[in-house]
C-alpha cells in the first residue's frame, strides 16, 4: 500500500493500531515501521497477560469481519502458520451482532430490484444467525417453499477494502524490516488471502459451489447442500432451501444415528477430496446441520477447494506414508510436489516429519489426529520452502474439522476404517483397466501426432541441406554408423507402436467381458497385455545391450 494509502484511511488505521498495541503488538509495529514515536503515542500498554496466539484472536475479534474472515482464511495456511496458532485462528467466532433488518433492507431491495413482498409471502425480519459477512433470514415464497435469504452487510466491500489495503500496507513493511518473516513472504499470503475474501464477497460463487456439488454428489440420500433458488440469488443476496434440523453436538441425539452421521461425513468428505477433487473447504460444526430426515447438510459453500487428478494421487500417497509413519516417503512426495528450496536440509526435515508424526498420528499410543498431522506437516515443508498448493492447505483444515465432528458424534471414530474404500477406489482409477486404457490412448495419440509431424520435420531438413544450412558432424563412425542408427531408432519406433496398439486392443476387450476368462479377466485381453509387456521388456533389453557403443 502507497504512504498516501495509509493516511486516506487514517482513521481506520487509528483504530486498528490502538486495539493491536491493546493486546500487546506494539513492538511488533515498532519493528515494522521505525517511526517510534508516533507508536509511542498510538500505542497503550496491555492490562492482561495472555499468550501471543490468544492475543492474537482476540485482537481480531475485536477489530471486526475483515479481520475475522481474514483470520479464518489465514488458518488454511499451516504452511505459513505455525499448528498452535492455527488452532487458535480455528476459535474465532463467525457470530457478531446483528444489524436491525432495515439496515440491511436496502441491500435486499437493491438485489432483487423490486419489493421483497412481491417475492415473499412471507418475511421473518429477526435474524435467523448474524456471521462477519452477512445474515441468513427465514422467508417463504408465494408458492408456499420456506428459504432461507442470506443477505450481505452493507457497505461491507467499502470497510473490507479499507481493512485489506491497511493489511497488505503492513505485510509489506514486515517483510521489508524484519527479516525473519521475509521466507514467508508476506505481500504475498496476504494477496492470496485478499483474492479469497473478495470472493467470498460474491455469493455467486457460493451458489455455484452447491450447485456443483449437488450435481456430483454420489450419496444425496445421505449428504446434500441446500438447492439455490437461482433466479433470485445474485452478488450480494442468495436465496436457497432453508433446512431445519439439529446441530452436531445435540445431546439428544440417539448414539445409532450419530455414528451413521459420522461415518456418512467422513466418507462424503474423503470422497469430495480424493475422487471428486472438489470438497468443502471449511466444515466445522457450525456449518453441519442433522436435517430432519436423518440426512447431514453441508452449509456455508462460500470456500471450496479443487485439486486436479495428480494432486488428488500424491495426496492419496501423503496419506499412506502418513499413517505407516514413513517420514522419508513424505518428504519426498512434497519435493516432488513444490521443488526444494535450494537450501532445504531434507534429513531435518524427515527428523522433524517424524516428531510430528509421533506426536498427532502414534496409533500405538492412541493418537490418531490425521487433520493436525497434516496442518503440522504442512507447516514443516512450508518453514523449508516446499509451498505446497493452497487446496492442500483447505483441504487438512477440512480433514481437521471432520475428524472433530466425527469424534463429538461418535468417541470411537477413525477416519482410517472410512478411508480405506475411498483408497480402493482411487487405486482403481489410477491403475485399473480403465486408466491403462486411458494411458495407451494417450500414448498412442502422442505417437501418432509424432509420426504425422514427422514428415514436415524431414521436409525442413532437405531444404536447410538444399540451401548448405545444415552440418552434419559424423564422429568417427561415417555414413555407415548413420544408417545403422536410423535403422535401429526407426525399429523401436515401430515396436513402441505395436505395444500401444496391442495395450489399447487388449484394454478394450477386458471392457467388454468377453469369455473365456483368465484370472477373472478375458483371456485375449490378458494375452494381448503379455505379449506387450515381452516386447516392451526386449525394446528395454535393446536399449541396455546397444546403449553403450550405438
Amino acid at each position: 500500500m502507497k504512504p498516501f494509502g495509509l493516511l486516506s484511511n487514517a482513521g481506520r488505521a487509528k483504530t486498528i493500531f490502538a486495539v493491536l498495541a491493546r493486546h500487546g503488538f506494539a513492538g511488533l509495529f515498532a519493528q515494522a515501521e521505525p517511526n517510534r514515536r508516533l507508536w509511542r503515542r498510538l500505542m497503550p500498554t496491555p492490562a492482561v497477560q495472555r499468550s501471543t496466539y490468544e492475543r492474537i484472536r482476540l485482537a481480531a475479534e475485536e477489530l471486526g469481519p475483515t479481520f475475522v474472515k481474514f483470520g479464518q482464511l489465514m488458518s488454511m495456511r499451516p504452511d505459513v502458520l505455525p499448528d498452535a496458532l492455527i488452532l487458535e485462528l480455528r476459535k474465532l467466532q463467525n457470530s457478531v451482532q446483528p444489524l436491525p433488518f432495515p439496515a440491511m433492507r436496502d441491500v435486499l431491495v437493491d438485489a432483487l430490484e423490486r419489493d421483497p413482498a412481491m417475492v415473499f409471502s412471507e418475511f421473518r425480519e429477526t435474524p435467523v444467525a448474524s456471521a462477519s459477512l452477512a445474515q441468513v433470514y427465514f422467508a417463504r415464497l408465494h408458492d408456499g417453499r420456506a428459504v432461507a435469504v442470506k443477505i450481505q452487510r452493507p457497505h461491507l466491500r467499502r470497510i473490507v477494502h479499507a481493512d485489506l489495503e491497511l493489511i497488505g500496507w503492513f505485510a509489506a513493511q514486515a517483510h521489508q524490516h524484519i527479516a525473519s518473516l521475509r521466507p514467508y513472504d508476506l505481500p504475498a499470503v496476504v494477496a492470496e488471502v485478499s483474492a479469497a475474501m473478495e470472493r467470498e464477497l460474491d455469493f455467486n460463487h457460493e451458489a455455484r459451489n452447491q450447485r456443483f456439488f449437488n450435481a456430483q454428489n454420489p450419496h444425496p440420500d445421505r449428504v446434500f447442500a441446500p438447492l439455490v433458488v437461482a433466479e433470485l440469488s445474485s452478488e450480494r443476496v442468495l436465496v436457497m432451501d432453508f433446512i431445519t434440523g439439529r446441530t452436531v453436538s445435540d445431546p439428544g441425539l440417539a448414539p445409532e444415528l450419530a455414528r451413521r452421521i459420522a461415518a456418512d461425513g467422513a466418507t462424503s468428505l474423503l470422497h469430495q477430496v480424493l475422487i471428486a477433487g472438489f470438497f468443502h473447504a471449511d466444515p466445522h460444526a457450525g456449518n453441519v446441520l442433522i436435517s430432519d430426515d436423518g440426512r447431514l447438510c453441508l452449509l456455508d459453500w462460500g470456500l471450496a477447494g479443487h485439486l486436479t487428478p495428480r494432486l488428488r494421487y500424491a495426496l492419496a500417497d501423503l496419506f499412506t506414508a502418513a499413517v505407516d509413519q514413513d517420514a522419508e516417503r513424505l518428504v519426498q512426495i512434497a519435493v516432488n510436489l513444490g521443488g526444494p528450496a535450494s537450501r532445504a536440509d531434507l534429513h531435518a526435515m524427515e527428523r522433524d516429519v517424524t516428531l510430528a508424526l509421533r506426536d498427532d498420528l502414534n496409533f500405538a499410543i492412541g493418537k490418531e489426529q490425521l487433520g493436525r498431522a497434516m496442518i503440522r506437516l504442512l507447516y514443516i515443508f512450508g518453514r523449508n520452502g516446499i509451498h505446497l498448493t493452497r487446496d492442500y492447505s483447505m483441504m487438512a483444515k477440512a480433514v481437521l474439522s471432520i475428524e472433530e465432528i466425527g469424534r463429538t458424534l461418535d468417541p470411537a471414530f477413525d477416519l482410517r476404517i472410512h478411508a480405506r474404500p475411498v483408497l480402493r477406489e482411487l487405486q482403481k482409477e489410477r491403475t485399473g483397466p480403465l486408466a491403462l486404457w486411458r494411458n495407451a490412448r494417450r500414448l498412442l495419440r502422442s505417437s501418432v501426432t509424432g509420426l504425422q509431424d514427422l514428415p514436415g520435420d524431414v521436409y525442413r531438413i532437405i531444404r536447410r541441406i538444399e540451401h548448405d544450412d545444415l552440418t552434419i558432424n559424423f564422429q568417427h563412425k561415417g555414413l555407415g554408423g548413420m544408417e545403422d542408427a536410423f535403422k535401429t531408432a526407426s525399429n523401436r519406433i515401430t515396436l513402441g507402436v505395436i505395444i500401444g496398439s496391442l495395450i489399447v486392443g487388449s484394454s478394450l476387450i477386458i471392457t467388454t467381458n468377453i469369455s473365456p476368462y483368465l484370472f477373472g479377466y478375458p483371456a485375449l485381453g490378458m494375452v494381448g497385455y503379455l505379449l506387450s509387456a515381452v516386447l516392451g521388456l526386449y525394446v528395454v533389453w535393446d536399449i541396455f545391450r546397444h546403449g553403450h557403443h550405438r
